[in-house]
């Protein structure tokens, strides 16, 4: 045979064999983007079942969206073959070296996850229209909004459409219509009568809800952190001498029970004017206080509401309840100052934790956390916190009391306190101060504790934060927005604290 046949022997071999290749690579390559496919490798029935429930499968149309569709860019593009590619080796590699029985589904449900499993042009590119006919007001408005700013605050269809590819039945997307609490039964008639300096349980009149306050003894200790202390900030510093008079702390931040009494009975319907809700809450009536207007879907995320503490809710909110509850009772209640929280906080410590251990050997950070994992053995016995809460709040029975008998003081929800914040604060306090109340006047407010999605460094009694509001409410449609409900931070509640009343002679 002469060389040119063999030449063209040769290529056509190759051309056969190369077109039987690629076709064979390409029918994998579309094969492993179905249904079944992404089933077989993701063997989680409640991921499954939770899509065949969503409207993306389960609609008037029979229109189902495919897996691909939601957690792939659109095809077409390199963006897609990378995504595709990535994605699959990561899905094999945990398909081969996991067990899908210890996989923790609720927490890959939740939306801080599946913002990054989820493609916003994608959405867009099935959803030509985001205006379509039948639209609510609420929602032209809320669309409008994502329209002008998605690129500026990076807004993505599903920090509102959460249900959208896996139904959720406690997401909501619509405005509560009723507080979710029994009103059955007998309310208090009265509020408790305190005689001296203990514990005591309030009782609201004319609801159903009560309040375990423990007695917190006055008493000195050394606020903040001194430079060098293992992960402290500079916003610690200088550590300093604090006096504390006594006072009364609630047992638990404020619950969803308890806060549901406080709106049932407050509650503004619809947008009441800012200015008109300022004027009423400054008059010394519990008639005419203005409560929280109805929040938009479920602002416990689904998580359970019950003794899980209430999230969610604005400075303003928080004030407001404490206005409320002393018109009610006829007792001093407010939000404590920051000396107070972690006076309280420590319960009569001066070590990082209330409880035994370093930050260096609970953080997640560091060389020897990233090979052998943090030591949790002590800590999740008294902190929800990142390595425990299965991205989500958790009910205060899961933790112990400090000694105090204080529960999740650390993590679980961060706490606001009454003072503004300021970075220098503590250096504007004298050394020995007794009860300082911070800057008189700020643009943020102190917030204390750490949450639930917080590694263990940031829970120390020292820890310092402050309220961010352009960020917590950044997907807020509403002009004005929100001065009661947050839209976009779910790790934050309250705690109350009740003055001595007068006659009562205090430790």
């Amino acid at each position: 045979m002469s060389s040119k046949k063999k030449y063209f022997w040769f290529a056509a071999s190759g051309l056969v064999i190369g077109g039987a290749l690629t076709i064979t690579a390409n029918h994998f390559y579309e094969k492993s983007s179905e249904n079944e496919s992404c089933m077989s490798c993701h063997i989680h029935p409640q991921s499954d079942n939770s899509w065949k429930q969503s409207v993306h499968y389960n609609n008037e149309s029979g229109t189902v969206t495919d897996c691909a569709s939601c957690h792939l860019p659109p095809k077409g593009t390199w963006k897609y073959f990378y995504a595709k590619s990535t994605t699959g080796l990561k899905d094999l590699w945990s398909y081969l070296t996991k067990d899908s029985a210890e996989l923790d589904f609720e927490s890959k449900s939740d939306m801080e996850y599946a913002k990054n499993i989820v493609y916003n042009e994608s959405c867009e590119k099935c959803h030509h229209n985001i205006f379509p006919k039948g639209l609510t007001d609420d929602g032209i408005s809320a669309h409008l909004y994502y329209d002008e700013n998605k690129e500026k605050l990076d807004l993505q269809c599903i920090n509102c459409h959460l249900d959208a590819g896996h139904y959720d039945p406690n997401y909501k997307h619509e405005k509560m219509t009723g507080a979710p609490i029994d009103t059955s039964g007998v309310a208090y008639d009265s509020a408790t009568v305190v005689k001296e300096f203990k514990n005591f349980t309030e009782t609201v009149p004319t609801t159903h809800m009560s309040i375990n306050m423990v007695a917190i003894p006055g008493g000195t200790f050394e606020m903040g952190s001194n430079e060098g202390d293992a992960y402290s900030q500079a916003d610690e510093y200088p550590k300093h001498k604090v006096t504390v008079s006594p006072f009364f702390m609630a047992e638990l931040e404020i619950t969803w029970n308890q806060y549901w009494a406080f709106y049932l009975q407050t509650m503004s319907e619809g947008r009441t004017p800012p200015e008109k809700i300022y004027a009423n809450n400054t008059r010394p009536d519990v008639d005419v206080i203005s409560g929280p207007t109805p929040p938009f879907g479920a602002p416990d995320q689904g998580w359970g509401m019950g003794d899980r503490p209430a999230i969610t809710m604005t400075h303003y909110a928080a004030q407001t309840f404490c206005q409320w509850l002393s018109l009610k009772t006829g007792k001093k209640y407010r939000l404590p100052t920051e000396a107070e929280w972690e006076y309280a906080a420590r319960g009569g410590t001066d070590t990082p934790y209330f409880f035994e251990g370093k930050p260096g050997s609970y953080t997640n950070e560091g060389f020897w956390a990233e090979f052998f994992g943090a030591d949790t053995t002590t800590i999740n016995g008294f902190a929800i916190y990142a390595n425990n809460s299965k991205a989500r709040t958790q009910e205060p029975t899961k933790v112990m009391a400090n000694p105090f008998g204080l529960k999740n003081m650390l993590g679980n929800v961060m706490e606001y306190c009454q003072d503004f914040y300021a970075e220098d604060a503590y250096s504007k306090v004298k050394d020995g101060a007794v009860d300082p109340k911070g800057p008189e006047s700020g643009e943020h407010f102190v917030v204390r504790g750490g949450n639930y999605q917080d590694d263990a460094k940031d829970l120390r009694c020292a820890a310092r934060r402050r309220s961010d509001y352009e960020t917590w409410l950044k997907t807020d449609p509403q002009k004005p927005k929100s001065i009661w409900w947050l839209s976009d931070m779910k790790g934050i509640g309250f705690r109350v604290v009740c003055e001595v009343p007068e006659g009562v002679q205090a430790k």
